[in-house]
């Protein structure tokens, strides 16, 4: 039985794309870039903000990814109180469930941590976690395993009792890399066949389906 779940946030527990789609484009029309298409930004949501801006705009300096990120995160402020994100379907109601299950929830995520707070309060599942790990309290974001480990390492659990569970192959590679299993959603922005071809154990359609896969 699965004694701690660590879940992604965007794509996973709330539908955040029309958001950071809309803001990308706006900061690179903004800054005068080539704007890039929707697939070519959602194929890029589970990085850190920096490093999606050096995957789209290929060459840039360090000095235009700052500008970019500072400019992104202004206008994501705006389009945030505008266009408010939404949790997914049965994302409340599962959380609660495997909470009172007895299962550790947590939060690891390429969102900073003052973005992501901000968002769990709004959506008022902020209690549902016992620890909530943004991209800048660590060295390695994902793909690389230090979330996860980290995340094992405050709360005192081993790999093999932990399912990590995301809706890209970084959450995946994530998982794999600190020894846990993995479970996918289809639903956000990535496809079944992405990945289980990253090498996912599980892949699912509807976050309720956590409460099954939790409690083998």
């Amino acid at each position: 039985m699965t004694r701690l779940l660590i879940l992604d946030f965007d794509g996973t527990l709330a539908d955040t794309r029309t958001n950071i789609v809309m803001t990308m484009k706006q900061t690179m029309a903004h800054l005068g870039y080539r704007v890039a298409s929707e697939d070519e930004i959602a194929s890029t949501i589970g990085l850190p903000l920096d490093e999606g801006f050096r995957s789209l705009l290929e060459g840039i300096s360090e000095e235009k990814v700052e500008e970019c990120t500072s400019t992104y995160r202004e206008l994501f402020e705006i389009n945030r109180k505008a266009y408010k994100p939404s949790l997914f379907p049965e994302v409340m109601d599962t959380l609660r469930r495997l909470r009172d299950a007895g299962i550790v929830l947590t939060i690891a995520s390429s969102r900073s941590s003052r973005s992501l707070n901000a968002f769990l309060d709004e959506m008022g599942i902020r209690e549902y976690f016992a620890y909530i790990l943004g991209a800048d309290k660590v060295s390695h974001a994902k793909p690389h395993p230090e979330p996860v480990l980290k995340t094992l390492a405050e709360l005192g659990f081993k790999a093999e009792e932990t399912l990590v569970v995301g809706d890209m192959p970084v959450d995946i590679l994530m998982g794999k890399g600190a020894g846990t299993l993995t479970c996918g959603v289809s639903y956000g922005n990535s496809s079944r066949e992405e990945l289980l071809s990253c090498g996912a154990d599980h892949v699912v359609d509807r976050f309720g389906s956590l409460i099954a896969l939790s409690t083998l």
